[in-house]
């Protein structure tokens, strides 16, 4: 048997593998979906559920189904697939595991601005989700410039975007405090993340925006694969990697811009989907379907926890994503920590 037989062989294995994964995943998001429907202080069962959306349910079930329920479980499935999707095209980009838009500045970007427009603006509503947008694509081109040394490194955009996530956490920071008890609870509401409140206003909006960058991601799967092997095959491959890394970083900069633009800074979405759905897939690539998925799968299920575990309080999703999280980053970090710590050793005895 040839080395390409093989290859051949393997790669059939890792896409039966990924189908199924996928399939899971979609009706464990669809699962949890029907059950944030359902659930309420004003239960509406399955059938009346299905009856409201098709018109046949009665006044009330139409109205906490359709007005309230469904527009909130939308905009957070459409957030979790953005930020899903964003934080597997950054981390297999850099191949660096910390390479998540809420670790390396993007997010806090967006957050600055929203505060921004909140605090000295006076805005509110749609303004604040377009300031943040826009706040969050200036601070990805400002990160991407500042990294770029005739070439752009993982390492290095990862250290230019927590030093970015400094500078910008300070402005918040400095607004917060200078800001009258109305508006900074606005802020903090913001920036912990909340699905609370959701209009169709919201969920068409992220979808109308969200279509595009997800068309373009799935479109550039493929040379995102190539780059995974290293920037020298790539080149060896035929592939434009400086134009193709470019276009991957402004969908994946696109992605969790928009996300955040309609929920907030979710924390940790973003970080954690990756390395999930490609333990589960298991095929070495970035695995962009099955992290979307996951990343709305996380977005739901902590939903309906901050929605019902502590009734009558419901907290901002982006508190339980940050329990969820925390732990999870401090685990990469002690990893990583280690694995660095055992290359050192290694090169130590070489060297002798």
């Amino acid at each position: 048997m040839t080395v390409r037989t093989r290859s051949v062989r393997g790669g059939v294995v890792r896409r039966r593998r990924a189908r199924p994964v996928v399939v899971v995943l979609a009706l464990a998001v669809l699962l949890t979906a029907v059950a944030l429907l359902v659930v309420g202080d004003f239960v509406v069962p399955l059938p009346e559920v299905i009856g409201a959306i098709t018109g046949r349910a009665d006044w009330k079930s139409q109205l906490f189904v359709l007005d309230i329920r469904l527009p909130r479980v939308l905009t957070g499935l459409l957030a979790g697939l953005g930020f899903g999707m964003s934080g597997a095209i950054f981390q297999s980009l850099v191949r660096n595991p910390l390479a998540s838009p809420d670790v390396i500045g993007i997010t806090s970007g967006a957050s600055a601005a929203a505060a921004t427009c909140i605090v000295a603006l006076g805005l509110g509503g749609t303004a604040v989700s377009a300031g943040a947008l826009a706040g969050a694509l200036v601070t990805a081109v400002a990160i991407y410039l500042l990294s770029w040394r005739g070439g752009l490194s993982g390492q290095r955009l990862v250290l230019v975007g927590i030093g970015a996530t400094a500078l910008l956490s300070s402005l918040v920071s400095y607004l917060m405090t200078s800001a009258a008890v109305w508006d900074a609870q606005q802020v903090l509401i913001w920036l912990t993340g909340s699905l609370s409140g959701r209009t169709w206003t919201h969920a068409t909006t992220l979808a109308c925006c969200l279509v595009p960058p997800a068309l373009a991601a799935a479109a550039l799967a493929r040379p995102l694969n190539v780059l995974c092997l290293g920037d020298d095959l790539a080149r060896g491959l035929g592939l434009w990697v400086e134009r193709s890394r470019l276009a991957l970083l402004l969908t994946g900069v696109a992605l969790a811009a928009t996300a955040t633009a309609a929920a907030g800074p979710v924390a940790f979405v973003a970080l954690v989907s990756a390395p999930v759905a490609r333990r589960l897939v298991r095929d070495g690539g970035p695995a962009l379907a099955a992290s979307a998925l996951v990343g709305a799968l996380v977005t739901l299920v902590s939903d309906f926890v901050a929605e019902h575990a502590f009734t009558p309080v419901e907290l901002p999703v982006g508190v339980v994503t940050g329990v969820v999280g925390g732990p999870y980053l401090l685990v990469l970090l002690v990893t990583a920590n280690r694995a660095g710590t055992s290359a050192s050793r290694r090169g130590s005895r070489l060297l002798r």
